[in-house]
């Protein structure tokens, strides 16, 4: 549950599924599908590295054991900025939500889109700032809502279907479909978080046998969830037109369903479950970012500033503000630039979910070397060491490709952005690459320090 919890249910069906379905229209349930059959392949050599790994933690723990430490430090740039992007999708959908709600519904007064971005920005960096986490209890009660209301919108929208259309098809992906690249890299995105379940090894009974259900069964879960609420959208739209929608309405594509499929009162509940499960996204991808750049600096691969904890609170409080400023400042600019929330808000997801692809892409590829550097100290299954990184190396390195060569679409077209953003991308990954070996001459001492550190307990020292 805490893994779904972390996808925050109704931010994707509602914010980034309709951007899913405008690349990939009827395909979008096959294509979970599919995503989720490779990712449980993933999960294999994931689960099967963490038995025998000290700290297991995210993705790019995995590519510091595999690779070394300037790959993990590059691979450590690449997840922060991706997880500061995938944040910045949060401030422009929650202004577009909240700004048609309080016209539409409250027939309050249009507000620029900007502003109520900036407030939420306010809002999570105080909260991280003072390490106010939403009560577990209230975000559990909160995913429950979340789900039933997404459970009540599948089964309505396959009861009611739309006109002479209503037919329970959907279509699989192919490799010639237009758009595939975006599709997957959206569907893998929709993931992110289940790779949480090998952090708790150390606390759970019989990790073995305990840790691969979990992380299997988060897999298998959230996939089938996902892929039931796009059929439900193909089935209630139509084949032939859940394509044109998503790209017509993406924002209010649900809330628009909700109403014609429930009625106003219940679509307007949706609308509220909508705005706490992006602020409870934004906050917690917010915490997430802050003790990125808090271990960084405390590894003394970022400036120490950001390294400073907050002796009250005990939070990465200047990191915190760092990733604050840091989302202002971008809000300011594209308000700036004229640029359309709508559009956005997909842009910034898209541009986060493919650095953190990259950082899974060199995880897969972790486990590969990992096995092969240790394999006479460990038995285990060529299946497990093997075939299994090999087929998720070949999957992630063709939906990485497949999303370079769509990405102009995903940003309206430009191909000097295309260049400049992949540039920047890679670029990260070997800056952090070389600056570790720069550390390793220069400064042995740090170089040592690169990823041996324990978040809580250094915010608690």
């Amino acid at each position: 549950m805490s893994v779904l919890a972390f996808s925050s249910p109704i931010a994707t069906v509602g914010g980034t599924m309709p951007v899913l379905l405008m690349f990939s229209g009827p395909s979008a349930p096959g294509i979970y599908l599919l995503v989720t059959a490779f990712l449980l392949v993933f999960a294999v050599g994931l689960v099967t590295m963490s038995k025998h790994m000290k700290n297991p933690g995210g993705f790019y723990s995995f590519v510091t054991a595999g690779f070394g430490k300037p790959a993990g430090l590059g691979a450590a740039f690449l997840a922060l900025f991706g997880y500061l992007f995938i944040g910045f999708f949060a401030p422009s959908f929650f202004a577009v939500t909240v700004q048609n709600f309080v016209s539409n519904t409250l027939h309050g007064p249009e507000i620029p889109w900007y502003w109520y971005a900036l407030i939420l920005i306010l809002l999570t960096t105080i909260l991280a700032y003072r390490r106010i986490d939403l009560s577990a209890k209230v975000l559990t009660v909160i995913m429950i809502l979340e789900v039933a209301l997404i459970v009540t919108f599948d089964v309505y929208a396959f009861v009611s279907g739309t006109g002479s259309e209503h037919s329970f098809v959907f279509d699989m992906p192919w490799i010639t479909d237009p758009s595939l690249g975006l599709a997957l890299l959206f569907a893998v995105g929709n993931f992110f978080g289940f790779e949480a379940t090998v952090v708790y090894r150390e606390e759970v009974r019989n990790p073995n046998k305990t840790i691969p259900r979990a992380t299997y069964l988060a897999v298998v879960g959230i996939g089938l969830f996902y892929a039931l609420a796009a059929w439900a959208y193909v089935v209630y739209i139509g084949r032939s037109d859940v394509r044109d929608q998503a790209t017509t309405n993406t924002v209010s594509l649900f809330n628009d369903s909700m109403v014609a499929l429930t009625g106003k009162i219940v679509a307007d509940v949706g609308v509220v479950l909508l705005i706490t499960s992006v602020l409870a996204c934004m906050l917690s991808v917010q915490n997430i970012s802050a003790r990125y750049a808090f271990a960084l600096a405390n590894d003394r691969a970022l400036p120490r500033v950001f390294a400073y904890a907050h002796p009250k609170h005990k939070s990465p409080s200047v990191a915190a503000l760092a990733v604050g400023v840091v989302w202002c400042g971008a809000t300011f600019t594209f308000a700036i630039l004229g640029t359309d929330p709508e559009r956005l808000y997909a842009i910034a997801s898209g541009s986060g979910t493919f650095a953190v692809l990259l950082v899974m892409l060199l995880a897969s590829a972790a486990v590969l070397a990992y096995f092969r550097k240790n394999k006479s100290h460990f038995r285990e299954s060529g299946w497990k060491t093997v075939v299994a990184p090999i087929i998720t190396v070949l999957f992630l390195g063709f939906v990485t490709y497949m999303a370079i060569v769509n990405y102009p679409e995903l940003i309206a077209g430009s191909n000097t952005l295309t260049i400049v953003f992949m540039t920047f991308t890679f670029a990260l990954f070997f800056a952090g690459f070389i600056y570790a070996f720069v550390l390793r001459s220069k400064r042995p001492s740090i170089y040592q320090r690169l990823g041996r550190q324990n978040m809580e307990r250094e915010l608690e020292s």
